[in-house]
């Protein structure tokens, strides 16, 4: 397994002089790669520490304190999963997690050409832990800033307004900004002759992704040379292209195949932000000049999973495919054909 010799790009140069060089070092890593490095985003290492230290002491809560906000529970897919309850590609990848989405009302009914209207609602929180609700949305926020920003950028980069992608990022109900989804995760350290799917192989379904690491290795990207390990750098994000951007570029952009491997010695915890376009957008065909047009060799396409424009209808598909649990319990009708 080699290490990654991922792209690095410093985001303050998007607002400084070195704002031409930047667009095409972000166009060339989103086409050729996928993933790079973000440094310059604004947000402190001592945030970054925080969210970090408090993902800790949630995974250490007693298990009848995680379970009573599980996942189980929401049918608005929010709150804890234990150790093999999400699946990647129909295996059970070992972490546990806490995922957390934009803090909503629920929007009524949903109606039979909307059923992603149910995932719109409130999140889970804690009673022993009351500090993570303030700390995890006010940093969502920040990734969500930041993704956005980073979104204009790409246009910018693919020679496009900056805002030709706003109307999708507008808001649902009123509400402003992307469709947002956070998780923090720990992958316990893998068990002699265990699985080592901490995540499976897989592609992100939004516009664009951001992790942060703490300072164990595991994740991985699929390049033309093999399998690459992406080690962590204090204070930068991992960036991925999401599946909505390939479909929006027509493969201009590229998502990447990515997994993370169990960590061996210590307990490996991350954040996963993931921002895409509001539930009730359908993705556009960006009009690329013909000379980009040209290199675009259109998104990939898996049969076993189709890629939907329709933003709420992708969302809630991929969400039934990998809690099979939540589907069993709250979309009974759905859950056999997902």
């Amino acid at each position: 397994m080699a290490t990654a010799t991922l792209p690095m790009l410093d985001l303050a140069q998007y607002h400084g002089e070195n704002r031409a060089e930047f667009l095409r070092q972000l166009r060339v890593a989103s086409r050729d790669v996928g993933f790079f490095y973000l440094t310059g985003h604004g947000i402190s290492p001592q945030t970054q520490q925080q969210v970090l230290a408090l993902g800790r002491e949630f995974f250490a809560l007693p298990l009848a304190e995680k379970t009573q906000v599980q996942m189980l529970n929401s049918p608005h897919f929010r709150g804890y999963t234990r150790l093999n309850g999400e699946l990647t590609r129909g295996q059970p990848d070992q972490r546990e997690q806490f995922d957390i989405m934009r803090e909503d009302a629920v929007v009524g009914l949903p109606t039979s050409n909307a059923l992603w209207r149910r995932l719109v609602g409130p999140n889970q929180w804690p009673t022993a832990l009351p500090a993570l609700k303030p700390t995890l949305l006010a940093f969502q926020q920040q990734l969500t800033d930041v993704t956005v920003t980073l979104l204009r950028a790409m246009l910018e980069a693919l020679a496009l307004p900056a805002d030709a992608l706003d109307h999708t990022i507008a808001g649902l109900n009123g509400t402003e900004g992307p469709y947002q989804h956070m998780k923090i995760v720990r992958y316990p350290v893998a068990a002699a002759n265990a699985s080592k799917q901490g995540v499976g192989a897989h592609k992100d379904p939004g516009y664009l992704t951001l992790v942060m690491q703490d300072q164990q290795a595991g994740l991985e990207v699929e390049t033309a040379d093999g399998w690459v390990l992406a080690e962590p750098i204090a204070g930068a994000f991992v960036v991925n292209i999401g599946e909505l951007l390939e479909m929006a570029s027509n493969g201009y952009l590229k998502a990447t195949t990515h997994r993370v491997t169990s960590p061996q010695q210590q307990d490996r915890y991350s954040v996963a932000f993931f921002m895409a376009a509001q539930l009730d957008a359908t993705v556009p065909l960006l009009p690329l000049s013909a000379e980009l047009a040209a290199e675009a060799q259109g998104p990939a396409t898996d049969p076993a999973n189709p890629l939907l424009r329709q933003v709420g209808d992708n969302t809630l598909k991929g969400r039934l495919r990998s809690h099979r649990d939540v589907a069993d319990r709250h979309y009974p009708e759905l859950a056999q054909a997902s």
